[in-house]
């Protein structure tokens, strides 16, 4: 079987309209592939920058999988929340990147946005707080009805992946 290790970090966050950022993140692939090791979902910290925009987090990632196939290549899957003075937490974007296939490191950017919803939405989070979220997650990485939402443009974050491959070749592929 083909081997592809992803080893890096979330390094972290800026262009978002607050500090006090934390990310929550999964890996999301297709049906021929399978995790030997590592986590395939997780959290960062809750950073509050003293000076500057930037959330670092600094949140290692470590994966392994084998496939038979390059069918639902994995993609990583992002959210990123704001946590205010009194720890309630507010949705400030989704994104997601697909792991680049080509050994090495990257270092990657992922933009972010969030649902907009009506215009009664946005008032009620002007005074209220919170917002729209989508009700599957799936929509993040899946272009199926994402087409329709209304959506704003929010921060981005920032990764850093190192990518190793192992027995491609044996499947065609050239490394």
């Amino acid at each position: 079987m083909a081997e592809l290790h992803i080893i890096g970090r979330i390094i972290g966050a800026t262009g978002f309209p607050q500090n006090s950022l934390f990310c929550k993140w999964g890996v999301h692939t297709g049906g021929e592939w399978r995790l030997l090791s590592g986590l395939k979902e997780g959290q960062t910290q809750v950073d509050m920058p003293q000076t500057g925009d930037m959330a670092y987090w600094s949140h290692p990632i470590d994966l392994h999988y084998t496939t038979k196939g390059l069918q639902g290549w994995p993609k990583l899957h992002l959210q990123v929340w704001h946590q205010d003075s009194f720890g309630r937490c507010q949705l400030y974007g989704y994104g997601y990147i697909h792991i680049p296939s080509s050994p090495g490191q990257h270092r990657l950017q992922c933009v972010t946005w969030r649902p907009l919803g009506s215009w009664q939405d946005q008032l009620a989070e002007m005074f209220v707080g919170g917002g729209p979220q989508l009700r599957s997650p799936d929509l993040i990485y899946s272009g199926a009805d994402r087409y329709r939402l209304h959506t704003v443009g929010m921060g981005t974050v920032e990764l850093e992946l190192c990518v190793i491959l192992r027995h491609f070749d044996r499947y065609g592929v050239e490394s």
